[in-house]
């Protein structure tokens, strides 16, 4: 009886504690991290020039389009995983279709001159694609000219597509021109216009002036728009200060000039990292590196064999090209699809470096090498009964970088038997003398997603495109081609992604091309800046994404009031 009285007072004791720390806890103030303060100015060394700030002409200079990003904005953006999210659109409505796309304009949206943003300036930026004297990239021209443009009231406008289209949002993430200052110029006009110098946007920050010396432009200085619709950034002033490369940028930084830099390549990399206050940051670009075979090729029939075709890239040590070429500045891809988007088949099998496998590949289809051959001679090239040699001509851009690249493809192929000759090119010229006439056998380039967070594999993999469109291996699979049909006509993203992974587990079955990096943009930014948040890029601007978060300043919350329960 004693012992259950003590194990009674003990528990009402507890009890009592219990309580009186939950009193005490709801009577203290709680306390909270910093939080930001609006203030302070950022400025980043960029390398390059100012064209013209003016969001339809920025295609080729990227210093004016990371400059448009904070000036301009668009209907919608992406996040991180390449979903599409409301900017100065309120909301859309897709058809059942996939043909017609109605956008609605948020009400409190207005350009920096105070007007407000209208279904006319939306009509007017997108009707600059269908002019025929548009001076940027020839298929987003293609593209638009079968689009009607329907302006429905102040606040909605309609694009009627000639046929089911669902990548098709990715085209309206383009920044809006103001049409009450541009109306009636046409798009060859805008390249010399004065809106160029002072261009008038509706995005976070607003053009306050160019930065001379003497005459030359160095620099642009931005200011925070304080009505911007969105959250008002926490920055005061954006200035972006040019460099003819990225050593002087880099400079600039040890100098206190800047506080963060544009771009971090391979030969300021390592003074970077030594730089104990400068954070890198680094994201995939949206770039493949790819070996594409011609699979209809009428002299190397052994590229349509598949396991011939997997024993190639199992010869290939990816790692060690992109060590070597990218000082490992890249990433090697598993699929034809951007890794961290929503349409990634998470899980697809790593196809690693194994040359012994290729070679027992190559043998099992009846590649031999002859009796006694030696590594590194003349003899060391596979036949088969026809008495066919294993041997290719691989095309490659004659740049420094991609030289490097296929010469290690070259060694690497020879390591099992297989001669390869390389025909340096032209960069420029590979599309127009190999791919598009199908004269090659192997070509080793790159493709280039930049501004499609939707990874639409349906140009270079469908089969109605190989004769004439960019199926440039003249890749033939049905169920490829029923699948990437379905995607493009589906609005439903669920069922587009279901579609997208068995095309890319059937992509990686087949092996069509040989799929080798994709490039890792890096640039860095001063830990005195709070707030950057970086996810994939589907253009370097894209590091701007939470721009209106960053910050300089921060001050520590006041206490919560405390509160006692009655």
């Amino acid at each position: 009886m004693r012992n259950l009285r003590w194990q009674v007072l003990i528990a009402i004791g507890g009890l009592v504690l219990v309580i009186g720390l939950l009193i005490g806890q709801s009577s203290t103030p709680a306390t909270t991290g910093p939080e930001p303060v609006v203030g302070g100015a950022y400025a980043e060394a960029m390398v390059g020039s100012i064209m013209r700030l003016n969001p339809i002409l920025d295609s080729f200079n990227q210093v004016d389009r990371d400059i448009d990003r904070l000036i301009f904005s668009g209907l919608l953006r992406f996040d991180s995983r390449g979903n599409p999210i409301p900017d100065l659109a309120e909301s859309w409505n897709i058809s059942a279709d996939a043909s017609l796309y109605t956008i609605i304009l948020r009400e409190d949206a207005f350009w920096h001159d105070g007007e407000a943003v209208t279904a006319d300036d939306i009509v007017y930026t997108f009707s600059k694609f269908q002019d025929d004297d548009f001076p940027g990239p020839q298929d987003l021209h293609d593209l638009w000219t079968q689009v009607n443009i329907v302006r429905l009231d102040d606040r909605r406008v309609q694009f009627q597509l000639p046929e089911p289209f669902a990548p098709f949002l990715d085209y309206l993430s383009q920044g809006l021109l103001p049409d009450h200052l541009l109306r009636g110029v046409s798009a060859s006009a805008l390249i010399d216009h004065p809106f160029n110098l002072e261009p008038v946007g509706s995005g976070p920050f607003r053009f306050s002036q160019f930065l001379l010396e003497g005459e030359q432009i160095v620099g642009v200085s931005l200011s925070a728009f304080e009505d911007f619709y969105n959250q008002r950034p926490f920055l005061e002033r954006v200035e972006f200060l040019l460099f003819p490369d990225e050593e002087s940028a880099l400079q600039a930084y040890e100098d206190g000039e800047v506080l963060g830099l544009q771009q971090v390549g391979a030969d300021i990399l390592q003074s970077v990292l030594e730089q104990p206050s400068l954070n890198l940051h680094s994201a995939r670009l949206p770039r493949l590196g790819i070996v594409f075979l011609n699979l209809k090729h009428p002299e190397k029939t052994f590229l349509a064999d598949k396991v011939v075709r997997k024993a190639l890239l199992l010869a290939l040590n990816r790692q060690w090209m992109i060590d070597r070429a990218f000082s490992g500045q890249a990433v090697v891809p598993d699929g034809p699809v951007m890794p961290g988007t929503w349409a990634y088949a998470d899980g697809l099998p790593r196809q690693d470096f194994d040359p012994e496998s290729a070679a027992n590949l190559l043998i099992s289809r009846g590649w031999e090498l002859p009796a006694g051959a030696a590594p590194g001679t003349l003899e060391y090239v596979r036949s088969n009964d026809e008495d066919q040699s294993l041997s290719l001509e691989l095309v490659y851009p004659d740049t420094s970088e991609q030289s490097l690249i296929a010469g290690i493809i070259k060694s690497e192929w020879e390591a099992i038997g297989v001669t390869v000759t390389l025909i340096p090119a032209d960069p420029e010229t590979i599309l127009t003398d190999y791919l598009e006439p199908r004269e090659f056998q192997a070509v080793l380039t790159e493709i280039n997603f930049s501004d499609s967070p939707d990874p639409d594999p349906y140009p270079f993999w469908h089969d109605s495109q190989t004769e004439t469109g960019q199926n440039y291996s003249g890749f033939e699979d049905r169920n490829s081609s029923i699948w990437l049909e379905q995607a493009r006509t589906t609005p439903d993203p669920g069922r587009r992604r279901e579609l997208y992974v068995s095309f890319q587990y059937r992509f990686q079955d087949q092996l069509p091309s040989l799929l080798l990096y994709y490039p890792i943009y890096n640039f860095a930014i001063d830990s005195q800046v709070q707030g950057v948040s970086v996810g994939p890029l589907f253009n370097p601007s894209d590091r701007f994404f939470s721009i209106t978060n960053w910050h300089l300043i921060a001050r520590r919350a006041l206490p919560a009031p405390a509160t006692v329960e009655p």
